[in-house]
């Protein structure tokens, strides 16, 4: 890849996107350091941590905790793009704080992309972007992924947390197609407290449907390429979101906007099956 200068940042072209990235992102990242301590933490949490797969040397794991009684089931992932080092940072923040407690039963995938991560590039090493693999499913992590989320049960809830470059403020996808009440509000307030929201009318090619809040065509069969995100909606869980939090502002302000969308999405969901069952999900979502 070929750096160009624009005021005095550097930026480089990823392969799927085909777009100037700013390096300035790019925070250094040892995914084997990180591994390890989502490990370390995660047993002395007493989570089970599996490995499920390997590349180049890295281990792909992922952590489970199930609570006893009926608890909501939820899934967390990050670092699926090699660029965006705050997700997974933000998830072993949180599960060093003790945030992932017995009120869920809690499915974690934290560093998806250790390859990338390492590089610094969204793509893995070589040159996928995993974040669009999920329908032809080339790459061995992905495959190691879906292997492991197969043997899974349902979730009442996943989210997988991104970064954009482009972006202005903190913003989100929702799929949510039958139309469980929806977390997207809750999120964005707890999240505006601490970054801005990004109120462009359109982001990422979309147009919004309300202030930092994107619908896209959920309906797995009209998408030509599938993000893990529509993936889960086609196999695991009957509400999603993507959380995306703006590159260009300090790593520490984007791990602190990530914490306080978790930590609202999970709360008010944990809050309303308390109340009614509006997230139980069928045994074929």
């Amino acid at each position: 890849m070929i750096g160009k200068k624009d005021y005095g940042l550097y930026f480089v072209e990823t392969v799927s996107k085909k777009q100037r990235v700013s390096t300035v992102k790019a925070a250094p990242f040892d995914p084997a350091e990180v591994t390890a301590r989502f490990s370390a933490s995660g047993r002395a949490a007493g989570f089970r941590v599996e490995h499920y797969g390997e590349i180049n040397g890295f281990p792909l794991i992922a952590l489970t905790k199930r609570a006893t009684g009926l608890r909501p089931r939820i899934y967390l992932s990050a670092g699926m793009h090699g660029d965006e080092p705050a997700p997974p940072l933000t998830l072993l923040a949180l599960l060093e704080a003790g945030f992932f407690d017995d009120r869920a039963t809690w499915f974690i995938c934290p560093v998806l992309n250790p390859t990338g991560l390492v590089r610094g590039t969204r793509e893995n090493a070589n040159g996928l972007d995993l974040n669009r693999d999920f329908l032809d499913v080339r790459a061995k992590e992905t495959r190691a992924h879906i292997g492991w989320l197969q043997r899974q049960p349902p979730f009442h809830l996943t989210l997988c947390i991104h970064e954009d470059w482009e972006s202005t403020g903190y913003y989100l996808y929702e799929l949510n197609p039958y139309q469980r009440p929806s977390l997207a509000d809750h999120i964005l307030a707890a999240v505006h407290e601490y970054c801005p929201i990004d109120e462009a009318p359109v982001i990422d090619g979309r147009t919004t449907a309300a202030p930092g809040i994107i619908r896209p065509i959920d309906d797995p069969l009209l998408r030509e390429t599938w993000p893990e995100a529509i993936y889960l909606r086609a196999h695991h869980t009957t509400i999603s979101y993507t959380l995306e939090s703006p590159s260009a502002f300090p790593l520490e302000k984007r791990i602190t906007a990530h914490r306080a969308a978790i930590t609202s999405a999970t709360m008010r969901l944990i809050h309303d099956l308390s109340k009614k069952s509006a997230y139980l999900p069928p045994s074929q979502p």
